[in-house]
């Protein structure tokens, strides 16, 4: 591992390559035999259960129930809502044989999963009883992307999709922007990561949704990755597959709609936020791994590993710890761990034993801290919430750094970042951005009350609208 860390590439040199190597490097995934399919390894996948743990958790809170629906779905039954199978169409994946012979419909692999919601929906609700009817699945879906890279882009990755049904429009609107703002806090409570919370414009919205609002960060290098997204459908779903309840007046109505997703693209953004030339920097709440405990000389000092236990038994409470007592050299251990991510090391040697004491070594900044044993938990709880509000305001400061506000279609040349600008909130302009230099509207902001300018850099148009341009994964 140790000669694996000395080739990372640069994040100064070559950012993508520096982002493949941690990938690789750090053991989070292998490939596969099938192009744009990824194998997710033990600590790749020990991260993704942290945060469906986490996230399990916050959703039930509001009453959301898991359910788990078929992995295929009859093409006459895609057809149902035009909008939503025309936004799905290139990436979905057919199966058209089942064993020897040709099926007499084609099935579609699960690109996403309103229509089985809808269709399981239609046959469940009756009355207004029956509602709120608030469901969530954890999943793989299978979309055929043309160019794929571990986490952001991939032909079948893992997510969670929310799918409920409300027997008002206001309740339904509602319920969105709650599971959005669960949403921004897991992203800045437990990712340590800086969001920008809005609505999606008419052209970059779910095809199918009436709203489609979004968690957008920035990475690094300046780029935005849409992270995690909430959707209004009204019931244009519920009135293609004929969707009815009985109201408390004995009265038939259509309910109205939500649904809401996000999935292991959040590790790309965990890697590209917060990584370094070292490898992972992981934040705490999601670490696999949160304190690594390595003796030194152990071999020649019995004292210093049974330290090193009476250490591991005041702390394997309150956090996920090991002792990497193996016969690695100890630049390789430290190599390793500081590749892995791993908040924080404890060292200990003959002379800390001597003492009663420890060093304590954080990831992030990589500060060493001499602690007395015997407050060691207080001080690496301390030291936690110390790594979390560090590595919020770091990718804070570098969104600052990198976000501009636009009053000239000029200054999207050549930068790397956010712009912000007033803007006429027409798809002629998204368009020729985007055409032009390679941005798109990633979202318009819940946070601005006043307009930045009366009118819109590119067309001269009067504003209606403050929105965010970036070039994105």
């Amino acid at each position: 591992m140790g000669k694996l860390v000395k080739d990372i590439t640069s994040i100064d040199q070559d950012f993508a390559k520096w982002y493949t190597d941690v990938v690789v490097k750090a053991e989070l995934i292998d490939y596969s035999e099938v192009r744009g399919c990824t194998i997710l390894r033990p600590y790749g996948y020990a991260i993704w259960e942290n945060i469906t743990k986490i996230l399990d958790d916050e959703f039930k809170k509001v009453g959301v129930q898991n359910v788990s629906m078929p992995m295929l779905i009859p093409e006459r039954l895609l057809q149902k809502e035009k909008n939503h199978i025309e936004g799905f169409a290139p990436e979905v994946a057919w199966v058209t044989m089942g064993g020897k012979e040709n099926l007499t419909e084609r099935l579609c692999v699960r690109p996403t999963s309103e229509v089985l919601f809808c269709s399981h929906f239609q046959r469940v609700v009756h009355s207004w009883r029956d509602l709120p009817m608030i469901y969530n699945q954890w999943c793989s879906v299978v979309r055929w992307e043309k160019t794929s890279r571990p986490f952001l882009r991939s032909v079948e990755f893992h997510w969670q999709e929310g799918h409920t049904l409300h027997s008002s429009p206001n309740e339904a609107k509602d319920f969105t922007l709650k599971m959005l703002d669960i949403y921004s806090k897991f992203f800045t409570q437990k990712l340590c990561i800086p969001v920008i919370l809005g609505k999606k414009t008419e052209s970059e919205k779910f095809a199918g949704a009436e709203t489609t609002y979004t968690v957008e960060c920035m990475m690094k290098d300046g780029k935005a990755l849409q992270s995690a997204t909430s959707h209004y459908f009204g019931n244009r779903f519920a009135n293609a597959f004929d969707i009815k309840f009985t109201n408390k007046n004995n009265e038939e109505e259509t309910p109205y709609q939500t649904s809401w997703g996000l999935s292991t693209r959040v590790i790309a953004a965990i890697i590209m936020s917060h990584g370094d030339d070292d490898g992972l920097i992981l934040p705490p709440a999601i670490a696999p791994l949160q304190v690594i405990i390595i003796p030194i000389n152990f071999s020649k000092n019995k004292e210093v590993l049974e330290k090193s236990h009476e250490i591991f038994d005041l702390l394997k409470d309150d956090f996920k710890c090991k002792i990497d007592d193996s016969d690695e050299s100890i630049g390789s251990k430290f190599a390793t761990y500081d590749m892995k991510g791993v908040p924080i090391r404890v060292e200990i040697g003959p002379r800390d034993v001597l003492s009663n004491s420890c060093i304590i070594v954080r990831r992030d900044t990589h500060e060493k801290i001499k602690c007395s044993t015997d407050n060691i938990k207080e001080t690496i709880l301390q030291t936690v919430r110390e790594i979390e509000n560090n590595i919020y305001n770091v990718c804070l400061e570098n969104r600052n750094k990198k976000t501009i506000i636009a009053s000239s279609e000029k200054e999207f040349e050549n930068h790397a970042g956010f712009v912000k600008m007033a803007f006429c909130n027409s798809s002629e302009c998204e368009q020729k951005i985007k055409e032009k230099y390679g941005f798109t509207t990633r979202c318009i902001p819940f946070d601005d009350k006043d307009l930045i300018s009366d009118f819109c850099p590119i067309c001269g148009k009067k504003s209606s609208v403050n929105i965010y341009f970036a070039k994105a994964y």
